[in-house]
């Protein structure tokens, strides 16, 4: 595994009159920075705006991380969609993740159109540039700055109606149909495993069982 395609900045340890610093492009390098003896020390998104047009100025935005547990995020979402705590509830809500965060993220929209009828949905995906900071282990003056694109999603869920030409927009009817399908889909599945009664056992055997005819003895 290579790192991600960017730019690799190199800053040596300063002396008290100048300080060297080295840039190289990823083709330079052929291994991962913790093989070369060099530790994570911070990583961070860069800023980008939303890509959701028609985001109003009062939506709640939830960042989902890898580490983020799926029952804190619902809680707080869903008090302030319902506006529990007499707080006023707020229209939309929009979560967003990054990498290895992106499917917790869908699973955190998919529970909240379940619990809460009606909501309007538009979903966008982009790339978002994240600067890691390495450090040397043996000299914690050699730093190392990787920049690297990271898949990102961002889901909005309004209450209020979007504009249904928006690419990516989802109506609340396509909501309610999809989950319909997953329950009968789901209710079909367990009647097919569901296994069968002693009793009904039974009469599937004799049904089954062939009917012979005693042999004349003459």
């Amino acid at each position: 595994m290579f790192l991600p395609r960017g730019e690799l900045t190199y800053v040596s340890r300063q002396s008290s009159t100048s300080a060297t610093n080295m840039t190289e492009t990823q083709n330079a390098c052929s291994t991962k920075p913790g093989q070369g003896g060099l530790r994570k020390i911070s990583s961070a998104g860069e800023p980008s705006p939303c890509p959701i047009p028609g985001v109003g100025p009062g939506v709640l935005e939830m960042r989902v991380k890898e580490g983020s547990k799926i029952r804190n995020l619902l809680g707080f979402a869903m008090s302030r969609l319902q506006g529990e705590g007499h707080a006023v509830p707020v229209t939309q809500v929009v979560f967003t993740g990054m990498g290895r965060a992106i499917t917790k993220t869908i699973t955190c929209a998919e529970i909240v159109k379940r619990k809460v009828q009606g909501l309007h949905q538009v979903s966008k995906l982009q790339y978002r540039t994240v600067r890691e900071v390495w450090q040397s282990q043996e000299d914690e003056a050699v730093q190392m700055t990787v920049l690297k694109n990271v898949p990102a999603i961002y889901i909005l869920l309004s209450k209020e109606p979007l504009d249904p030409q928006e690419l990516g927009y989802q109506s609340p009817a396509e909501t309610g149909s999809s989950l319909v399908e997953q329950k009968s889909g789901d209710a079909t599945e367990v009647s097919r495993k569901r296994p069968l009664s002693p009793s009904s056992q039974k009469t599937q055997a004799s049904i089954k069982r062939p009917h012979t005819e005693p042999a004349n003895k003459y």
